[in-house]
């Protein structure tokens, strides 16, 4: 079980990522379904980055494991950062469809980066991601002497818990400061929000960006947790709306996003598990495992739509562009 757990946890957090980039997105009333693309564009920022640095060593193990995790969290959030900038622009100036902008950033952002990621062909260049990975993926030694208790919560490398602290920090912004407030406010009436003072394109272009980079870092974080490897764009992609998914399971709120992502992750891993554990999952089984989040979602959107509380409803004006001219 102390195995499952641990294996469950880093997939768990490529869904955080994407989840709490999406919640700051739709907070300020977007809905950006483009966020499977943005996070295919993180992965091959971040894998750019690394790559470049990686190859100026004749030993990766001499490179400063602090600068491999920065140029990977750089590229990583500049690629997702011009992912979100498309959709902005298209959506907050041009007041675009939010919907089929957001689907067509997902087919360019996933075919940029089977494009670009296939030009990396050498073994070098291979080996580079790998080497990188480990580097990135390198956790506290307390780790392996601790028991049960190390490898649950101890045996990760730093990006899991820098997630875990976005969580908690954008929490307290949401909920304890005045530019929280404010985009809280961009949110659930723009209008009003307008005639207060506050910037609304300012506010909708900044959590859209904002939100974008966090979710390019899922990006890179997912090749991470992947031994370096990319497969292709559709696996991303498939845990980009599984990401989509859970902000509706934990209601907008990025602290439950922390809970309901490991649950997704046990939920995905359960498949590996039963299989190195002998537990045969007939084919209906085995569909209905992979199919169990969304139908979760579903479960947990319907129980929310029939309370009707405020705070677990999403934003008024998601998914609505704001025309400043019908205020």
């Amino acid at each position: 079980m102390v195995s499952y757990i641990s294996t469950a946890i880093p997939f768990a957090i490529i869904f955080l990522y994407g989840c709490l980039g999406e919640i700051i997105s739709e907070k300020s009333g977007h809905l950006n379904l483009g966020l499977p693309g943005v996070m295919c564009m993180g992965a091959f920022g971040g894998c750019l980055f690394v790559s470049n640095y990686l190859g100026s060593f004749s030993n990766a193990q001499n490179a400063n494991y602090f600068l491999v995790v920065l140029l990977s969290l750089m590229g990583a959030m500049i690629f997702g950062t011009l992912g979100g900038l498309i959709y902005a622009f298209l959506t907050v100036s041009l007041k675009c469809n939010q919907n089929i902008t957001g689907l067509a950033l997902t087919t360019f952002g996933s075919g940029f980066a089977s494009y670009f990621m296939g030009s990396f062909k050498t073994d070098l260049q291979k080996a580079n991601f790998t080497k990188a990975s480990k580097i990135i993926a390198k956790y506290m030694p307390i780790g392996d002497k601790t028991g049960w208790f190390g490898k649950v919560f101890l045996s990760y490398g730093i990006l899991v818990y820098l997630a875990i602290a976005l969580c908690i920090i954008t929490t307290l912004i949401f909920n304890k400061t005045r530019v929280g407030l404010n985009l809280r406010a961009v949110g659930e009436n723009p209008a009003t929000a307008d005639a207060m003072g506050v910037n609304v394109n300012k506010y909708k272009y900044c959590s859209i960006l904002i939100g974008s980079a966090i979710a390019g870092i899922g990006g890179i974080y997912y090749i991470v947790n992947n031994s370096g490897v990319w497969d292709n764009s559709s696996t991303l992609e498939a845990y980009g709306w599984l990401a989509l998914a859970l902000v509706i399971f934990t209601t907008w709120r990025p602290v439950i996003a922390i809970f309901g992502a490991f649950l997704f992750g046990l939920l995905d891993r359960f498949g590996s598990f039963a299989f190195l554990f002998n537990i045969k999952l007939n084919p209906f089984g085995d569909v209905l495992m992979k199919i169990l989040p969304y139908l979760v979602t579903i479960i947990v959107l319907i129980v929310t739509s029939i309370i009707g509380k405020k705070e677990t409803q999403p934003p008024t004006s998601l998914g609505q562009n704001y025309f400043k001219e019908d205020r």
